[in-house]
């Protein structure tokens, strides 16, 4: 996970790199693509405790994650380290909003209530995957 999260690092630097072109362009820059960025923060049933069924729901939470990557549905995950409610990013190749949106509630923990999705659309490098895809787990 960690070379996806790096990998993941890399593409968000080359869209950065795009600047001010891509926000203020009405049409997709060559080498870019659209994907759907998922914005995980903690949900309405979203507790401290470290109880046997919470450890339960991160394992699917988890489970759910490598599923989804190895259908190539999951471009690439991470958590956010710092302990606020924003816990982490989902970046799905999903080819509509309502779609990602599908594959964002297949997630146990938000079925679950312990985590939200906030998705948007999300210009990305088309070459993203292919970095992920030299850069296995």
């Amino acid at each position: 996970m960690t070379k996806r999260i790096t990998a993941g690092l890399v593409g968000l630097a080359f869209l950065l790199s795009l600047g001010v072109a891509i926000a203020s362009s009405e049409e997709m820059p060559k080498g870019v693509r659209q994907y759907y960025l998922g914005l995980i923060f903690r949900g309405p049933a979203w507790t401290p405790e470290d109880t046997p069924e919470r450890q339960a729901l991160q394992e699917a939470h988890m489970a759910n994650i490598r599923r989804l990557a190895k259908n190539g549905d999951l471009v690439l995950a991470g958590p956010c380290l710092d302990d606020g409610d924003l816990r982490g990013i989902f970046i799905y190749d999903a080819p509509s909003l309502e779609a990602a949106r599908a594959l964002a509630e297949s997630d146990p923990a938000v079925e679950a209530g312990r985590l939200r999705v906030e998705l948007h659309p999300w210009w990305g490098p088309v070459s993203l995957q292919d970095v992920i895809a030299r850069n296995p787990e």
